[in-house]
């Protein structure tokens, strides 16, 4: 590469992958799973026994971590089955605006307002706090790239 060429790159990240490969016969109840290629948490798990020709099979069943629709699916418990990277984070509440997106702020003191809330039971809790004036501590799961608030806590008071 000559000196008077340049790169430019438009936009990185680490590489690093969303999910990690684990054995089915690894999982447990309570962790998470992709299935149907959403991040599920999994709340029901059995295995049947080993066929004449086959292998043990694991029946999962999982609750989407972000919508709460029910999946179920089906894997022999020596195959693998990708496991998202689960991250939960709390941040403290600063307001809800009228199109839904909600303003939290980080323990740098930067304002993160890219989360959209949805209307729901979680929803109208914030709005009723907020109204009160009250000051809490939102919990942001992020998963497979999604992001979304699924719990309040009241702040300590000093």
């Amino acid at each position: 590469m000559s000196d008077d060429e340049q790169q430019t790159f438009e936009g990185t990240d680490s590489g690093a992958s969303k999910t990690f490969p684990m054995q089915c016969s690894a999982l447990r109840k309570n962790g998470h799973v992709m299935i149907k290629n959403r991040p599920c948490k999994i709340v029901d798990m059995s295995t049947s026994k080993t066929g004449k020709h086959g292998h043990a099979k694991v029946n999962l069943v999982g609750i989407d971590i972000f919508n709460g629709k029910k999946y179920e699916d089906i894997c022999p418990s020596t195959h693998n089955m990708d496991v998202p990277h689960v991250k939960r984070t709390d941040y403290q509440f600063l307001s809800l605006n009228d199109d839904g997106f909600i303003s939290l702020m980080l323990d740098n003191g930067e304002v993160k307002e890219d989360i959209q809330m949805q209307d729901g039971e979680l929803t109208k809790q914030i709005k009723e706090k907020e109204e009160a004036g009250d000051q809490f501590i939102v919990t942001v799961l992020e998963a497979v790239g999604e992001e979304a608030v699924v719990g309040l806590k009241e702040m300590n008071k000093k």
